[in-house]
């Protein structure tokens, strides 16, 4: 077990060589729709590429998420299977969001043996996810 300014070293040096092994841009929080986000989380069991919609207007929030789910079997074909769709999930807060996600299990910040392994998988989910983004972000940005 790490302590806590230990654990924060690791995640320190997990993102920066993250970042060095791949260095681009990310789109992440640029999606030019309010508290729509795509993200990047690991933690000690997984490591998930995100789609967050934190938007306050439930209607809005709903919009965007039933916008994607209306895409939901072109995003699966085409550009990343085994997504998880939830349109109320509970972050640790208590705030509820709208969230989409992929998943590896069995990997963690606090194994260096599994870094490769998760930066490898960011990088092909986020990757995937941009190419739809790019590809439907006028259809999704239309509420």
């Amino acid at each position: 077990m790490y302590s806590k300014p230990e654990m924060q070293k690791i995640k320190h040096e997990f993102w920066v060589e993250f970042a060095e092994k791949y260095p681009r841009k990310w789109l992440l929080y640029d999606t030019k729709i309010k508290d729509f986000s795509f993200k990047f989380y690991a933690d000690n069991k997984k490591a998930q590429v995100l789609i967050d919609i934190e938007h306050k207007d439930l209607e809005k929030r709903a919009g965007y998420f039933e916008k994607l789910e209306s895409l939901k079997s072109i995003l699966e074909d085409e550009f990343i299977k085994d997504l998880v769709f939830e349109k109320n999930f509970t972050l640790e807060s208590g705030k509820t969001i709208s969230r989409i996600w992929v998943e590896k299990n069995d990997v963690g910040i606090s194994n260096r043996k599994t870094w490769d392994t998760i930066f490898a998988f960011f990088a092909e989910k986020m990757a995937a996810l941009e190419s739809f983004w790019s590809e439907y972000d006028d259809y999704l940005k239309d509420i």
